[in-house]
């Protein structure tokens, strides 16, 4: 007995704001003009509920509605000949007399006439689904009369359809909206909305994963699934998206093909099975074709409605026609496809995809095939993609007997995913094997594969042990492996915070040899990093600095990027830079999925660390998209973390926000420890720009100060200047001084070329007046020596600030002016700002634009509207800007008379606008 799961109707259509607005458009024009407008997309995408919610939401006039009739094909003219009569009853309800349809008119004149009838007193929307399915001459009708439906009077024409080729053909020059697979977090709502929110998580993940953003799909497979399995109790079944499924939802797409037309489709999907791609070259599929058909070649046209050809290649109109191509097929066809394909891949010297066709043409098992394939796969000497390989490894694992075998295949395949970029897929391959009583070598690879995949997109704590479990199964017989594992695993300990762990992780494994008998990269990597934990900074100098000039221009991933974090531990950013362009070189050049959002993840925050926040935001930009393609969420986390940080110096409130969000979204799920302490400090270095020191010294405190809620250990005293700016500027001096101790021993360590002028900057901030000045000065001095221009224009700001507070109005000026041109050199909008408040509360021009009845207001009046306009209330002001409460309400009520504004929100919007034109006082 089949327990399937009742299905309640979508609340809402999700992801269809593009589709929506043009609807809308079209239903606006419509009452005054008339309006056309083709809906195109896959089958399952949600065409039929687009026309349905154009139908629901139009209340200007009369709506009919043409369902499709696949029968109409049999006579030409039929369908037209059906809406025809449709309309003029429509007509005839409404009063209208008829006008030429019943007469033996022209199809296209007799059509027009009867719309025409059934509009002369209100608007007629007319809706059409799946035109495709109409027969030929009742599609070119439809489109000659679309063209010409001003004639018409106000007439809407809303059809949709699946066939492209058809649209292009019959509905050319009229507009056309394509609906597109769902994003993630679209389909992610459709799906907790239908359910009522009840799927197990990992069942929820799958079903997003196998349904590609395709909403009929994805209901279609809830439909099959009982409570049990949505819940997670019982295993799902296999695949779950099967051939009933797929071709239920493709519908009358793929039937009714003579059989060299079915050739050809199924053909075409072979060459792509087990691919996320759509397209497939078409001398590749008709020469396979012809194999199958020798005596009758495949004709080119007229092809399935389902691909089309350009440059060269065959294209599917979709995934889930692809997937249905094949699917649905007998097994002796797909089979067919594979060995002609194989054939003809053999001869043009494609070993290895030759090769995998061949096994796919095979039942299992077949050991002979399997070790072929294998031992192909791992030549790298063939050429052949990560994915290509990872793909041979686990058709050789189905076909492999021995389970030994099985599980060294899947593994092989397992680590060929994890390089390509695809740790889910690397996961879902492992299946079983770390569990197997195999040997311990085959069960640490495997391990190994579970650990990096896990410190890519899982819990980091958990990485670290499967990490270590790896280094430890390993030791024996694979002592480099062993080594690369417990590296791995200090990397994962190095994110979750716990330097305690990452040194244990240290010592675990066979060390690699000595560099005494040769230099050895990962050992003096790892001699270097324990060092560095231990506070040993002087031992760890030299074996770091041998890993930065030992980079290796070839190799494993981690390799790779070792450089560039040996680089930022010595506090050398350019060579962190370098190392890590060098890390993203590589990593394009052999395409791996993997490797590049991790380099641009070095890359970038070495660019933040050197002050480049322009060239940061780039890199972190690039790295959070080849982060999401490849599923490396804890990778992404860092990128959202230094995007924040970048937009926090210019003034993009709402992208810290997100960014913020995203970041410790992941990084509270995941322990990420690092990503967090980045994101919290970005978030407080906005504040602090934004003028409101309380609040950024709220959110730093707990992250500098000693206990358990201190930040990451290798971040937290990068924020400490902020906090220490923070505190003063919050009038609470006292909580920054126990901090400047920690920053003072950060600065004699080297390893960061800013932190002697940030500590500077900071005794000058909490000295007294008779010692601030010199140590101002001596801050800047300190400045001469760094690259960087946003620290410099910081201490220039605030030692302006001190200079303007003690009268010294043309010293103010020159550092006021000066921190003004670097904070606009480097694009720090919001402390740019700053500077121009205090030049104007100095006296000074800046440049900027009259402010119109704005001009009006006194520097101080004009900070106090924009606290207030950013919903602070009066007492939240005079925290801010260190005054009392009876001051703000005094300023503000000169304020409101000033601009004649009777209300908090009318004075939110007059700065509103003014920030956004520029003109402020």
């Amino acid at each position: 007995m089949t327990v399937s799961t009742t299905v309640r109707a979508p609340g809402r259509l999700y992801g269809r704001d593009t589709g929506r607005r043009a609807v809308a458009a079209l239903l606006d024009r419509l009452r005054t003009d008339s309006a056309v407008l083709v809906v195109t997309g896959e089958p399952g995408l949600g065409r039929t509920a687009l026309l349905d919610h154009a139908a629901r939401t139009f209340d200007a006039g009369r709506v009919l509605t043409v369902p499709a009739e696949p029968s109409a094909t049999r006579a030409s003219y039929a369908a037209v000949h059906t809406l025809c009569r449709t309309a003029a009853a429509l007509a005839a309800e409404a009063g209208a007399a008829v006008g030429a349809a019943g007469t033996g008119a022209p199809p296209v004149r007799a059509l027009l006439d009867t719309l025409a009838s059934a509009a002369t007193d209100a608007p007629l929307l007319l809706c059409v689904d799946d035109v495709h399915l109409w027969d030929s001459a009742s599609r070119a009708a439809l489109g000659q009369a679309a063209r010409r439906l001003h004639v018409a009077g106000r007439v809407g024409l809303l059809v949709s359809t699946a066939g492209h080729r058809a649209a292009e053909r019959d509905l050319a020059g009229v507009p056309v909206t394509g609906l597109h697979p769902l994003a993630p977090p679209d389909a992610g709502a459709l799906l907790d909305d239908v359910t009522g929110g009840g799927v197990d998580p990992a069942v929820r993940e799958e079903l997003l994963e196998e349904a590609e953003g395709n909403p009929a799909l994805l209901l279609a497979m809830v439909r099959r699934l009982a409570p049990a399995e949505l819940a997670g109790q019982r295993p799902l079944p296999r695949p779950l998206a099967d051939a009933g499924v797929l071709t239920g939802v493709a519908g009358d797409a793929l039937r009714g093909l003579p059989p060299a037309a079915a050739d050809l489709l199924v053909t075409a999907a072979a060459a792509l099975h087990e691919s996320d791609g759509l397209a497939v070259d078409a001398d590749l599929v008709l020469r396979s074709v012809r194999r199958l058909r020798p005596a009758a070649s495949a004709p080119r046209h007229p092809l399935p409605d389902a691909v089309d050809l350009a440059d060269g290649r065959f294209r599917f109109a979709g995934s889930l026609l692809r997937r249905a191509a094949y699917a649905g097929a007998p097994p002796e066809r797909r089979r067919a496809a594979h060995r002609a394909l194989a054939q003809v891949l053999a001869a043009d010297g494609q070993r290895l995809p030759a090769l995998l066709h061949r096994a796919w043409a095979t039942t299992s098992p077949a050991p002979v095939i399997a070790a072929e394939l294998s031992a192909t796969a791992a030549d790298a000497g063939v050429p052949a993609s990560e994915r290509l390989r990872a793909l041979a490894h686990s058709r050789a694992a189905q076909l492999a007997a021995d389970p030994t075998r099985r599980a060294a295949s899947r593994t092989a395949a397992a680590e060929q995913a994890l390089h390509a970029g695809r740790p889910r897929w690397a996961l879902g391959l492992l299946g079983d094997a770390v569990h197997s009583p195999l040997p311990e070598a085959v069960r640490g690879r495997a391990e190994l594969v579970r650990g990096l995949a896990e410190r890519y997109d899982g819990p980091v704590a958990d990485a670290r042990e499967s990490l270590l479990s790896a280094a430890d199964l390993l030791s024996a017989e694979e002592p480099d492996l062993a080594t690369s594992a417990a590296l791995a695993a200090a990397d994962a300990a190095w994110a979750a915070g716990d330097a305690e762990a990452c040194l244990d992780a240290l010592g675990a494994g066979r060390p690699a040899p000595a560099p005494a008998t040769r230099p050895h990269p990962a050992s003096d990597y790892r001699l270097g990093l324990r060092a560095v934990l231990e506070a040993r900074f002087d031992d760890a100098a030299a074996p770091l600095r041998r890993v930065v000039a030992l980079a290796p221009v070839d190799g494993e991933p981690d390799a790779l990027l070792r450089p560039a974090v040996a680089a930022l531990l010595l506090g050398d950013m350019s060579a962190a830079a370098r190392a890590g362009a060098r890390a993203l070189a590589a990593a394009r050049a052999r395409g791996s999925g993997a490797l590049v959002p991790r380099a641009l993840e070095y890359l970038a925050y070495a660019e933040l660390r050197a002050g480049r926040h322009a060239l940061a935001r780039t890199h972190a930009e690039e790295g959070l998209r080849a982060a999401q393609r490849a599923g490396q969420r804890n990778t992404a986390a860092h990128h959202h973390a230094v995007l924040a940080l970048a937009a926090s110096i210019e003034g993009e409130t709402a992208v810290v926000t997100h960014h913020v969000a995203a970041a410790l979204t992941t990084a509270r799920r995941h322990g990420l420890a690092q990503a967090a302490t980045l994101a919290h400090w970005a978030a407080a270095r906005a504040d602090l720009g934004r003028g409101r020191p309380l609040e950024a010294a709220d959110r730093l405190g707990p992250l500098v100060r000693t206990g358990p809620r201190r930040g990451h250990f290798a971040v937290w005293m990068l924020a400490v200047p902020c906090f220490v700016e923070a505190a003063v500027l919050a009038g609470r001096p006292g909580d920054a001084r126990d901090v400047v101790a920690d920053l003072a021993l950060w600065a004699a360590l080297g390893a960061d070329a800013q932190a002697p002028a940030q500590l500077a900057r900071c005794h000058a901030l909490l000295a007294p007046p008779e010692h601030a000045d010199a140590l101002y000065l001596r801050a800047l001095h300190l400045h001469e020596r760094t690259p960087g221009d946003f620290e410099r224009a910081r201490t220039q700001l605030l030692y302006g600030k001190w200079l303007r507070r003690r009268r010294r109005l043309r010293e103010a000026r020159d550092r006021l002016g000066a921190a003004l041109a670097a904070f606009d050199h480097c694009g720090a909008g919001v402390w740019a700002e700053q500077a121009r408040q205090e030049l104007r509360a100095n006296g000074a021009a800046t440049g900027a634009t009259g402010g119109g009845e704005l001009s009006r207001l006194t520097p101080q009046q004009w900070r106090i509207a924009q606290c207030v306009a950013e919903g602070a209330t009066n007492r939240e002001v005079a925290r801010t800007l260190s005054v009392s409460t009876r001051t703000v309400d005094y300023h503000l009520r000169n304020v409101f008379a000033a601009l004649g504004v009777r209300s908090r929100v009318e004075l939110a919007r007059l700065v509103e606008q003014s920030e956004k034109t520029g003109a402020q006082p």
